[in-house]
């Protein structure tokens, strides 16, 4: 069963960051090398490049902001 497989509820503190910024630098840093090598030949091995730095930055910057986004997210809208 996959349930048995499910890490435990105080997880969901780090590895929300980390699936949010892997997906995200895969995104951004694909668009900015695309933008700037264009499609050739070299763009996969720059892209990866580039999508590893910027996750290197990235997932410990969402450790340290995501807290002050939630209170202010929490300031915003109403609770549910």
């Amino acid at each position: 069963m996959i349930s048995s497989y499910r890490l435990p509820a105080r997880a969901a503190v780090f590895v929300m960051p980390l699936l949010l910024s892997i997906l995200m630098t895969f995104v951004v840093s694909g668009i900015a090398t695309l933008r700037t090598l264009g499609l050739t030949p070299a763009f996969p091995s720059a892209w990866m490049g580039a999508w590893g730095l910027s996750w290197l930055v990235a997932f410990p910057v969402l450790l340290l902001v995501l807290p002050i986004v939630r209170r202010l997210v929490g300031l915003i809208c109403r609770p549910a």
